[in-house]
């Protein structure tokens, strides 16, 4: 398990860890007029990476350097000299991520064989900066990735659509871990002009800012790949009249997760339906630049429950499945792109994997410490198809995150990626229930999700808390990594599995029945209770003492105290619901009261980061 804030402070704190980095003791002082110079066959490929550079070195080590490029300059002059080759042999993706950095008597030197090197470079060079400011120790770093490919994507379909500035934040946060993939999951929140009815309280992202993004992510090495569901996850589209007639169960039906009210998957028989995804497609793609395509198709659980009963009864499930996705496969090729899907489904009728195209991708996810990775990814292996391996964040259905299953997910996906070959890396955050987790709470399993994915062996135990708080927070004493390492880690306290989230974020986001199956009908003891509180008392206390060097940091604070009073009143909830023992008369006035005062909170954190469509739902699922 990794450490938490017990490193030497003085010791090289990086995320990720390079893979390999010798100090050579001594220190060189940053001085004043001195140049960047930019050496490279064309040097406007490089200017970006300089200005990084040049932007880094002005806010940590407050000088101001010029970008030359060209090396006719004397020696002396040379703050920071970038040499990036341009080698033809940089033919692999991996190749074009290596970089080395020296820090050295006479100045600092990165060499690199393409941009995304340099870049890489000098999102090293910003931490080294960041942590030790002017003087810097002498140092030689040899660095290149475990996986070519690091992704994070975001769910903004559950509720919560997060404003551009949010998003810009976000990407540089992602860019200095050296993440390369960034996917926004959408099943309803783009704003499709053929299809207003769908997204209209929504507060969608729209083709421009669609575009707006994906020139910021190329900056930035990051490739904005389009992530459309368009089989199962179709609720959002199917509750409206002009699309019901399209639904496998236009009026819900029973599924392995219960009772379903509403329509949830596309009927694959209806040649309505792949028009519908043929339209959907031609509307989106246009604004990406990516070669990928992220189309979804997981979770098909009502499939053969309605109008498809009888073909699935005589054909099978998943010969009906693969069938539509062949079909949404066909349309993707059109617009030119390689098929990304999500690979439950298929991966549940194993004897149909080796009808797949060899030219699409399977995304190979789960979400708990000890899911499947080594078995599938053999299977897949075995088979041919090229996969991601996809952990998460643990956040959602959390509140406070779940940092002990979050590190052993992603470890666990990253280990077995490598062993069978994976091609990808990606850590999905979700927002299931109404997305109630601030988005801090997923910083550190970011962090930790893109060092195992940069490097296995050099991230594996890294001191994650010390990281996160330096480069994440902006709090160099450690005390924000740690609070929300151990905030993360509250759930422990209730040692009950509870698959995909907390026990107290169930006791928030579920009626009394919904809340006991969750829990198997185990009882949780007050005992567990009492603890929970307790360390939230320590954790609540210690919230305005953190320090952080941020624009945002009494936002950040406020987020976390809110977080705790839901953590609270899930606790509570428990409780008055009588799966912790007896039941508990309430004061519904009091409980009233107290739910009227987390929603207002709820809504004031809310609109800070995100656009208001999505918010009134995600409140509801605050229960009494």
């Amino acid at each position: 398990m990794p450490k938490s804030a017990q490193s030497h402070p003085l010791s090289p704190c990086l995320v990720p860890e390079p893979r390999a980095i010798t100090l050579n003791g001594g220190a060189l002082e940053i001085r004043p007029d001195k140049l960047i110079v930019l050496k490279a066959a064309q040097p406007a490929r490089g200017f970006f990476e300089a200005q990084e550079a040049q932007r880094a070195l002005s806010q940590h080590a407050r000088v101001t350097w010029h970008i030359h490029a060209s090396d006719a300059v004397p020696a002396e002059a040379t703050g920071l000299l970038i040499v990036i080759e341009d080698a033809a042999e940089a033919s692999a993706d991996v190749d074009r991520q290596r970089y080395a950095l020296d820090v050295t008597p006479g100045g600092i030197r990165i060499s690199a064989s393409a941009p995304a090197g340099a870049f890489y470079a000098v999102m090293t060079l910003t931490q080294l900066l960041r942590q030790y400011g002017r003087v810097l120790p002498l140092l030689h770093i040899e660095d290149r990735p475990d996986f070519a490919r690091r992704g994070v994507m975001l769910d903004i379909s559950r509720d919560k659509v997060p404003t551009m500035q949010t998003l810009f934040e976000l990407v540089d946060m992602l860019a200095e871990l050296k993440i390369n993939e960034f996917q926004l999951y959408t099943e309803h929140t783009f704003a499709y002009r053929r299809h207003p009815v769908v997204w209209a309280s929504a507060s969608p992202m729209t083709g421009e800012e669609i575009m707006q993004l994906d020139a910021y992510c190329r900056m930035r090495h990051i490739d904005l790949v389009p992530n459309q569901n368009c089989f199962g996850h179709m609720r959002r589209w199917l509750i409206h009249d002009a699309y019901r007639h399209l639904a496998e169960c236009p009026n819900g039906c029973d599924t392995t997760w219960g009772y379903f009210a509403e329509p949830f998957t596309l009927c694959p028989g209806d040649p309505g339906s792949i028009a519908l995804v043929e339209e959907i497609f031609e509307e989106l793609l246009p604004h990406f630049t990516s070669r990928f395509f992220n189309v979804g198709c997981d979770e098909t659980v009502d499939l053969g429950q309605g109008r498809s009963k009888a073909e699935v009864e005589a054909r099978g499930a998943g010969r009906v499945y693969l069938d539509f996705l062949l079909k949404i496969y066909e349309r993707v090729k059109r617009h030119g792109r390689t098929m990304q899907f999500w690979g439950d489904i298929i991966m549940a009728h194993p004897e149909l994997v080796a009808e797949l195209p060899r030219d699409v991708i399977a995304m190979e996810w789960g979400y708990e410490f000890d899911h499947p990775f080594a078995d599938h990814g053999a299977k897949f292996a075995a088979s041919g198809i090229p996969f991601y391996v996809c952990g998460g964040t643990s956040s959602w259905n959390s509140l406070g995150g779940r940092t002990d299953n979050a590190i052993g997910n992603l470890l666990n996906a990253a280990e077995n990626g490598q062993k069978h070959g994976a091609i990808g890396f990606l850590n999905t955050d979700w927002g299931d229930y109404g997305h109630l987790q601030p988005l801090p709470i997923s910083y550190l399993p970011y962090a930790y999700g893109a060092g195992v994915s940069w490097c296995i062996a050099a991230n594996r135990d890294v001191d994650i808390a010390r990281a996160v708080s330096l480069h994440l927070f902006g709090d160099p004493s450690g005390a924000t990594g740690q609070f929300v390492y151990d905030l993360g880690n509250v759930y422990t306290r209730i040692p009950l599995r509870t698959h995909n989230g907390t026990a107290y974020a169930y006791g928030v986001i579920f009626a009394e029945e919904a809340l006991k199956r969750r829990l198997a009908e185990n009882a949780v003891e007050r005992t567990w209770l009492k603890q929970v509180n307790k360390d939230l008392d320590r954790l609540e206390a210690a919230v305005p003492t953190l320090k952080m060097q941020r624009s945002d940091a009494v936002l950040i604070r406020r987020e976390f105290a809110h977080v705790i009073h839901l953590m609270r009143y899930g606790v509570a909830r428990l409780g008055r619901l009588g799966v912790a023992g007896k039941r508990v008369a309430a004061d519904l006035k009091a409980v009233e009261r107290e739910r009227r005062r987390l929603v207002a909170e709820h809504d004031r954190v809310w609109l800070a980061r995100n656009r208001p469509g999505g918010m009134e739902d995600s409140a509801a699922n605050i229960r009494l």
